[in-house]
């Protein structure tokens, strides 16, 4: 939100159009070029975020931007590149934090 000179607030338009989602991937997926794969769709369609190996043998991926973009992103990872085995994913929306490119933890 941003105060305008009259005292109202109005919404910042780049950040109403922002959402963020953390997604929790199972299965096969470490070891078979997954958060590479999703860096590299994440950048193609302007998402931001990071993507790590979780000690429980999950991944988990946090992506920001567009809501269609981040659908786009998520979706990918349902399934993943040819390699990996995608047993099932966990989506939860977050509060945007204003991140900028994607990095690989």
């Amino acid at each position: 939100m941003a105060w305008v000179a009259d005292g109202t607030v109005r919404e910042n338009h780049r950040m109403s159009n922002t959402v963020r989602k953390r997604v929790v991937v199972r299965g096969r997926v470490q070891g078979v070029f997954f958060r590479d794969s999703v860096r590299e769709r994440a950048r193609a369609h302007g998402v931001s975020g990071w993507a790590c190996n979780r000690a429980d043998g999950a991944l988990e991926v946090v992506l920001e931007g567009s809501p269609e973009a981040v659908d786009r992103v998520v979706r990918f990872c349902d399934t993943g590149p040819s390699a990996a085995r995608v047993d099932g994913t966990a989506v939860n929306e977050e509060e945007p934090e204003g991140i900028r490119g994607f990095e690989i933890r």
